[in-house]
């Protein structure tokens, strides 16, 4: 796959925003920006490996808990499908990593590459929307508490979770589409993003600029602006109701700490998209930005996978309610293994 800012190998990048153009910039300077950009291939199989595995571990734990264990309730539906999300993402890094490994090769085929890279996107869309959801939801719940009571249960929940699912799909449908793969040299063959072939450039420029603008303002500007009033909202009628001032420092800690955390992550990789966007547009290009692009691209995009593992730690680090669940499970499942262990042992003492 090619590690552009839609994409998750670093293969191709330096062909996607120089082409051939000898014009646009010397050998060195293009030989120079793809060791930089090549560099950061080591660190990125390893993070990609340690989200992997603690993104399948931990968010798997977050749905045996929050989907069999505890209490349905409408914040156990808005957790579950944060877990969903980043449980999907991270069952599929181990195609990304495999690719890095073979050089940038991409065995899986068409199909693959195309799904592993859209579901970077759904991850993103679905998260920031349940946030976007989690925080009108809270503030609904302080500003007109009776209604809320009233008219908040699971089905309507989970029915808005399904419409969040539909909505990041049809967002993610440019993905699908755009994303190909190509034999490149000899049995080598690659993912990428088609719209930063070089050679068309100019006739992708609009869809270009489309996707990623939709990006930055659907996946991250507008869902921000939303948030951060809900919580102006929130913090207002807080600091006139010292009641529900204690209530809310236990009841907003974890999903404060959640939407802090993925925005914190998400925000250098839109930064670098529109840089890039920038870059792959103009007529010519600076070489300080091109090593800023070097550098950020595989930055911001571990930083971005990064954030598919931190939920579950920030349960277990503060949520109180769900290290007691987690404890009372596993203590449940060793009691069961150990005594079908000692039934079985008496049965072959008999024999």
């Amino acid at each position: 796959m090619e590690m552009t800012t839609h994409c998750f190998d670093q293969s191709t990048t330096t062909t996607a925003i120089h082409g051939n153009d000898s014009e646009k910039t010397d050998d060195y300077d293009l030989n120079d920006f793809a060791q930089l950009f090549q560099s950061f291939e080591p660190m990125s199989i390893a993070v990609f490996s340690l989200v992997s595995v603690l993104g399948v571990l931990g968010n798997g734990v977050v749905i045996w808990v929050t989907g069999f264990k505890m209490n349905k309730t409408v914040n156990t539906v808005w957790h579950l499908n944060l877990a969903v999300a980043d449980f999907l993402f991270a069952g599929f890094l181990p195609l990304n990593v495999t690719s890095l490994a073979l050089g940038s090769h991409w065995p899986f085929g068409n199909f693959m590459c195309k799904l592993s890279t859209t579901l970077i996107f759904l991850n993103m869309f679905v998260s920031v929307y349940i946030l976007v959801v989690i925080s009108v939801d809270r503030c609904v719940s302080v500003v007109w508490p009776v209604w809320a009571q009233n008219h908040r249960n699971v089905r309507k929940a989970s029915y808005v979770s399904l419409c969040v699912w539909i909505l990041a799909l049809i967002l993610n449908a440019p993905y699908l589409y755009f994303m190909d793969t190509e034999q490149e040299s000899g049995d080598k063959i690659i993912c990428f993003d088609t719209l930063f072939d070089y050679k068309i450039r100019f006739q992708n420029q609009f869809h270009l600029h489309a996707i990623v603008i939709t990006d930055f303002l659907l996946g991250f500007a507008v869902p921000f602006t939303v948030i951060v009033s809900c919580y102006g909202v929130i913090i207002h009628h807080v600091r006139r109701n010292h009641n529900l001032a204690s209530q809310s420092s236990r009841s907003f800690k974890i999903i404060a700490a959640i939407i802090i955390v993925f925005f914190m992550c998400w925000a250098p990789f839109h930064i670098i998209a529109l840089i890039e966007l920038v870059i792959f547009t103009a007529d010519t290009q600076s070489k300080t930005l091109l090593h800023i692009i070097a550098i950020g691209i595989p930055l911001s995009t571990n930083l971005a996978v990064l954030n598919s593992c931190m939920n579950p730690l920030l349960y277990v680090f503060i949520r109180q309610d769900f290290k007691d669940e987690v404890r009372k499970s596993i203590l449940k499942v060793m009691e069961t293994a150990f005594r079908e262990q000692k039934t079985h042992q008496k049965e072959q003492t008999k024999l």
